[in-house]
Parts: structure tokens; sequence; C-alpha cells
């Protein structure tokens, strides 16, 4: 990883908002954060109930953050207002393209609560250095879906790298934690654990998760292996003695002690 991440949005999982029967389960699900969704997982005529159940949040089990519907939806204050009033720990913001709607959201939910922007178009991306500069701002979210959709390419990897770097970039610049990829689709584990592990090496520090059996294999690609701690130990204890020396060919410089000693301090936590 290129930074710090928070490690509550880790593998961060969706769930409906007018599923509250599913909030326990996924609070259990050991994902750290739900993202309780008003968006695109409510139909609309479902969206009243569903900022209903925002007082049912298990906000005693886990962190909540709710994703509500852009300012341009019609839905915008209604969801926020539905959020101010409950526990939740903060806002996932959908299709953010300006600083004045993470403004907007600060001027309802007061200091207290997280916001996590969800880069999902094509202007959200270029507008990336003040969305992430604006008070507030905990976290940038990479939402692939719609951006691919916006950009008019496929949703693969080799499509979206550009995108994917730049919100990793940016969020460094800003002083960010990590930011967050976006979902894998396929519900397997093993795809979701490919694609983790594609995005923690490209420097995220977590990825959205659709299905409770995803959280796991993300969490795990997240985390450094055994082989990665135990040459860190060996870089390490290399560099001990303080003197240059070499370990499998390389010397033990100051970058690569630096490594190994986050790649400790992430298995550490």
């Amino acid at each position: 990883m290129t930074m710090t991440a928070d490690l509550s949005l880790l593998s961060p999982l969706f769930v409906p908002a007018d599923r509250p029967e599913r909030f326990a389960k996924a609070a259990a699900s050991g994902a750290g954060t739900i993202i309780v969704d008003l968006e695109d997982a409510v139909a609309p005529g479902e969206k009243a109930a569903a900022r209903a159940n925002l007082a049912r949040l298990p906000v005693d089990a886990c962190r909540v953050l709710v994703r509500i519907n852009g300012r341009a939806s019609g839905w915008f204050d209604d969801d926020l207002a539905a959020v101010a009033a409950s526990a939740a720990h903060g806002v996932m913001l959908p299709k953010a393209e300006e600083a004045a709607d993470i403004a907007a959201l600060r001027t309802v939910l007061g200091e207290a609560r997280a916001i996590v922007p969800l880069v999902e178009t094509v202007r959200g991306l270029a507008q990336l250095p003040s969305l992430l500069a604006a008070p507030g701002v905990t976290a940038a979210a990479f939402g692939s879906l719609d951006f691919a959709l916006d950009l008019g390419c496929e949703h693969a990897w080799e499509a979206l790298l550009m995108a994917r770097s730049e919100i990793v970039l940016r969020s460094r610049l800003a002083g960010l934690p990590a930011p967050v990829d976006g979902v894998t689709t396929a519900l397997d584990e093993e795809s979701a654990a490919a694609d983790a592990r594609r995005a923690a090496a490209l420097g995220f520090g977590g990825k959205l998760a659709v299905h409770p059996r995803q959280v796991g294999p993300i969490r795990t690609a997240f985390r450094p292996s055994e082989d990665d701690v135990a040459w860190a130990r060996r870089v390490v204890a290399a560099a001990a003695s303080g003197a240059a020396v070499k370990l499998d060919g390389a010397m033990v410089d100051a970058p690569l002690l630096a490594r190994a000693r986050r790649i400790l301090r992430a298995a550490a936590s």
C-alpha cells in the first residue's frame, strides 16, 4: 500500500436500506463498515420506506455509512435529513463531482460524521483535487461500474487502470487514507480475492463488497502474506547491523527497510 489505510474501510459491505432484516447479518460479517444503500439498491417507490429504516441502524455493532442519492436525483434533501436524524457514522456521496456538494453535506450533518465521495464519473475524476480537499472528507471510493459506463469503456482492469491510479495518487497528495476500490460483481470468492490483490498492489486500502462471502477474501488479500512478513523480518534483522548489507541479491537501503517496516505494521494491525 502507498499510504496508511483506514482499516474500518478495508472491506465495507453494501446492504439495501429497504432490507432492514439484513442489517444485523451485514454487521456480523466482519466487514468493519456497512454501507446502508438508499441509492441503486432501492426502487424509486421504496425510497421513503427505506429512509424510515435508518432508525434501525446497527451502530453499536459496526461502523455504518449511508449511501444517499445524488444531489441531482430529487431525493438528496430528504435522504440527507434522514441521515442527520439517524445515528449513522457518516455518508457516502454517489457521483461526487463538486466540492459544494460536500459542503452541503457538512452543513447539515455537522463536523463529526465521515464523508466518503464515490468517484463514478469522468467529471468527478477531473474534480478530485477539490473534492478530496473539502472539509469532512475522510477517504475516497471508486465507483468503477458507473465510471466505466460514463467513459464508455469495458468494466475491465486494464481499461480502468488510469482512473484507479489517479484516485490513489490524488488521495496521497490530499493526505487522506488510501482509497477504496470498486465492487467485484462476480460473487465467487476467488474473483473478489483476485481483484482485491490487484487493488492492494496498486495502492488502494480496501475494496467495496456486495455480498458477505466477499468480505473474508477481500480482507485476506489486503493483509501481507506469510512470505511477505518473513521477508520483512529478514530485512529488518539484516539492517540491524547498521552496515550496508545485501539480502537476496538486493541492497538493504532506506526505502527497502521502510517497506519492510510497513509490512510488519500492517501484519500487526
